[in-house]
């Protein structure tokens, strides 16, 4: 795509919009919380404010409860100027997720409604033509009729020229069938997506320790993918396509929560991705991104100077 910004939304992210419930205190397990911090959540969701947040034209496709709790995110979302044409309500209780404040690895449990709700109806071809990057997660992909809409959507997203990216966020208690997830994600690769998976999501997803990232990062390349990108918590990230690959140390950050750390690096990354900067730019945008989201407990400023996340750049 020689201009990637000529399309009505640089990005519409698929998935999840729901409420999250996070501990006020750092905790191991949900068993030792006593006090919860409502806060808007779901990565597709997560991953569309934060690119409006840094200036990028943004659509969400995702389903809400008719409920105080549905009217509340549906309000959010908008205010951030996140066109919502394509999120419905419907008579099923809004997803909520408890979660505790973590400086590793959250704990969560998630309670599903309305999420997996996500239908044809939801996926005009007129819009899927005027979308750039296509994005969807493992959650989102996980129940249907969610599971089947999205697949169908994306491969006629990519029929009209749009990139794929997804975020294998994979966690068998929210996607019992693994070995129908691992097919789902490479079924996604080989449309030539963009794939980001973490160090716990690539155990989760593949029972495996994580342990040589350019070798997770080729197995996500050899089923067709035209990026790979690895997170590593705090280690940094390996960053990957047939022609190059580069490791980014992560930086000191004074963590005060990772709750949605990821979808902060991959809005950043997108973001650079969609402005044409190469691979290892695109690793500093979505590292810089990380950074001030660990740095602050719940969502970003309503506006994030990419001035700011691009000052990496040589």
């Amino acid at each position: 795509m020689a201009n990637r910004r000529i399309r009505k939304y640089d990005i519409l992210s698929v998935g999840e919009l729901l409420i999250d419930f996070i501990s006020v205190d750092f905790a191991d397990n949900l068993d030792q919380v006593q006090n919860f911090k409502r806060l808007m959540g779901g990565s597709p969701a997560n991953l569309c404010m934060n690119m409006a947040r840094l200036g990028n034209k943004t659509g969400l496709v995702a389903t809400l409860g008719k409920d105080d709790m549905g009217r509340y995110l549906f309000q959010y979302v908008q205010s951030l100027g996140v066109d919502c044409h394509q999120v419905r309500s419907i008579d099923v209780p809004t997803t909520l997720i408890l979660v505790t404040r973590s400086r590793q690895v959250s704990n969560f449990e998630a309670y599903r409604g309305a999420d997996c709700q996500i239908v044809d109806e939801q996926f005009p071809e007129t819009v899927l033509a005027d979308t750039a990057l296509f994005h969807t997660t493992c959650f989102a992909l996980s129940l249907e009729p969610a599971q089947s809409s999205i697949l169908r959507a994306a491969r006629l997203a990519v029929q009209h020229g749009a990139q794929l990216s997804i975020d294998a966020n994979y966690a068998q208690k929210i996607w019992k069938d693994q070995d129908q997830a691992q097919q789902t994600v490479r079924e996604f690769c080989a449309h030539g997506a963009l794939v980001k998976v973490s160090e716990v999501d690539w155990e989760r997803l593949y029972n495996n320790k994580l342990e040589d990232a350019e070798r997770a990062a080729m197995h996500f390349l050899g089923m067709g993918a035209r990026e790979a990108c690895i997170t590593l918590g705090g280690d940094g990230c390996f960053v990957a396509t047939n022609e190059e690959k580069h490791f980014l140390p992560a930086r000191q950050v004074e963590v005060k929560d990772t709750t949605g750390a990821g979808d902060a690096f991959w809005s950043g990354y997108l973001t650079a991705w969609l402005d044409g900067e190469p691979l290892l730019n695109r690793a500093k945008a979505g590292r810089r991104m990380a950074e001030l989201k660990l740095a602050h407990f719940g969502p970003l400023p309503e506006k994030v100077d990419r001035n700011v996340v691009y000052e990496d750049f040589q």
